[in-house]
């Protein structure tokens, strides 16, 4: 079945605003009458249909926005929801919080049961089932019929709208120097499979900073996670079976069981092993040792995506396709897991 023709896609056909097409489907004096008829045509051999979800929303604002994220467990999300939160709210904005639960399918009926009218715009971090089948339809159907979106986090360059996000490289990078720096050369790396975006970005970082220091790259002392459950069992094993001095944790829940499976060793941390961690949440501060670790701003992220799609909904240019990405600066906090120089 031939999928439906939206304004944006007229638009760009014809090579005219949106504002244009919508005038001019609905008989605008202040469009000519050569670019009436030729809108008009093209919107009736292609079956366009009005919608109705695009249309209740420029008329009815509900002042709500909608966040999607892909999990709860992970003090990195809560920060984020507070940070829109506290921006959404000093505007007059409500929040409406729906988890994917990492799964693509329950993303796309977030989407769809809160763009029935329920919210003016979203902000959302792409579930790990999302990135890995690369598919973002319900993303520019929704952005299609009117409805701005901010992604923060994991996003991806497939779908053209605002983005905010850290250095993942960068802060993966200097984190592992910071460990070269302390004499230490035989680091392990506990990250994520491939295709969730973050994972991949700090996995990157992590190999630039051996190579930029000319250490070997040891794939033995490389564990991709996939299933969290898993995550124990594997880290138990990497600190069991190679002899490493240090560990770069992608996440503080991967940190924090690397701990416990050094100390069930007999390990001395940081004499024996240091570890690093990422986020700076409340498991790193009161985890015993405290973990040393990459803070994101998860609140001043959460502020920057609200700010950003305010911007937007409350634009009077609604044919503004210049979207920004904005970088939120890192630094590592240094607590007991790691020696002091």
């Amino acid at each position: 079945m031939k999928r439906k023709v939206t304004l944006k896609q007229i638009a760009k056909e014809l090579d005219v605003s949106i504002s244009t097409v919508s005038k001019s489907l609905k008989d605008s004096s202040e469009i000519s009458e050569d670019t009436r008829q030729k809108v008009q045509a093209f919107a009736k051999l292609y079956n366009y249909k009005p919608n109705n979800i695009a249309l209740s929303l420029k008329n009815r604002k509900t002042k709500t926005i909608g966040i999607i994220i892909p999990e709860i467990v992970h003090h990195f999300f809560a920060t984020v929801i507070s940070g829109v939160e506290n921006v959404a709210n000093e505007n007059g904005y409500n929040v409406i919080v729906c988890l994917s639960d990492e799964s693509f399918d329950k993303e796309v009926i977030n989407m769809e049961m809160l763009a029935n009218g329920s919210i003016d715009g979203f902000i959302m971090s792409l579930s790990k089932e999302t990135q890995q089948k690369k598919d973002f339809h319900h993303i520019s159907e929704v952005i299609n019929q009117g409805m701005p979106v901010v992604m923060f986090d994991r996003v991806t360059n497939d779908i053209l709208c605002d983005k905010v996000i850290i250095d993942d490289n960068l802060a993966a990078f200097q984190a592992v120097q910071t460990l070269i720096d302390k004499g230490l050369n035989k680091i392990a790396l506990i990250t994520t499979v491939d295709y969730v975006s973050v994972g991949k970005l700090r996995t990157d970082g992590y190999i630039k900073a051996l190579q930029m220091n000319d250490l070997k790259v040891n794939e033995n002392l490389i564990i991709k996670i996939e299933d969290i459950d898993q995550s124990d069992e594997l880290i138990e094993k990497l600190i069991e079976s190679e002899k490493i001095d240090a560990v770069f944790a992608v996440n503080e829940l991967f940190a924090v069981t690397a701990i416990k499976a050094a100390l069930r060793k007999g390990l001395r941390i940081p004499e024996d092993i240091a570890i690093i961690g990422f986020t700076d949440g409340i498991i790193s501060k009161y985890s015993t040792p405290s973990i040393t670790t990459v803070s994101q701003n998860g609140i001043k992220m959460g502020g920057k995506a609200a700010k950003m799609l305010i911007e937007r909904l409350e634009s009077d240019d609604e044919d503004d396709e210049q979207y920004r990405t904005e970088v939120i600066e890192t630094h590592l906090v240094e607590r007991e897991s790691t020696p002091t120089l």
